[in-house]
């Protein structure tokens, strides 16, 4: 049986998507990652077999080999290790496969089956955000994750813990958005004396959203008056906080 799970590959600041696929096949014991697997990946093979003997588990007496498609794009970082287990455990009929088609997830594995978080979640929420998927991630990074806007975020302490979940067993709370910290705002429009016609200007700027030129000699007041901008401006939304980052 073939098993895939939907990850990401990070290229700077951009999340690509990658498809960990599983086959168990006839020959002997092995357990082999192909697909550009930098030494981080190549090493969540040990911390996937740690992992799920911690769970009570064995790998099944077969050649595994594990795919990570596309085959051509490089694989950096150990986000790949939950994936890569959620992956095998599919393949072994102890995850649903079906079930796990609708998230994207990263994660690294501890060798005592807990979830450690990984850089890089919140380019993976927003990936999944435009695929129409879920993101399975570690706990600890479940409110970064809920910066993405509307999306089903799963944020699991451990492996035994997200399996349970999926079988429905034992639900994982839904993560709570990271609290935004309040900006600090310039000076106040309203303790600008005079300027009448350029605070008309700067209002009009900030309720309709255009554009503003300020041109004068040095000393008229144009850079206290645009310091006073944010502070007429409507707080800010998470998409928002999200594009001007």
């Amino acid at each position: 049986m073939i098993a895939s799970v939907s990850t990401v590959a990070y290229l700077g600041l951009e999340a690509r998507g990658v498809e960990v696929q599983c086959n168990l096949v006839a020959g002997l014991p092995s357990f082999v990652v192909v697909g550009l697997p930098d030494k981080a990946v190549a090493e969540s093979r040990e911390r996937v077999r740690a992992a799920i003997a911690a769970i009570g588990l064995a790998l099944p007496p077969k050649r595994i080999i594990l795919n990570l498609s596309p085959a051509d794009l490089p694989k950096e970082g150990s986000h790949f290790d939950l994936p890569i287990a959620l992956a095998l455990l599919a393949a072994m009929g102890v995850a649903d496969a079906e079930t796990l088609s609708g998230y994207v997830v990263v994660g690294e594995l501890g060798l005592d089956g807990r979830i450690a978080p990984s850089p890089g979640v919140l380019l993976a929420a927003l990936h999944a955000s435009e695929v129409g998927k879920g993101l399975v991630c570690p706990v600890a990074q479940g409110p970064e994750a809920a910066w993405a806007g509307s999306i089903e975020v799963v944020a699991a302490p451990d492996l035994i813990g997200l399996l349970n979940h999926f079988k429905g067993n034992q639900l994982l709370p839904a993560a709570p958005a990271g609290e935004m910290d309040t900006p600090g705002y310039g000076p106040d429009l309203a303790q600008v004396k005079g300027q009448e016609t350029a605070k008309r200007a700067l209002e009009i700027a900030a309720a309709g959203g255009h554009n503003l030129l300020m041109i004068g000699p040095p000393g008229a007041g144009k850079s206290l008056l645009a310091s006073c901008l944010p502070g007429i401006l409507p707080p800010l939304d998470a998409a928002e906080a999200l594009g001007i980052m």
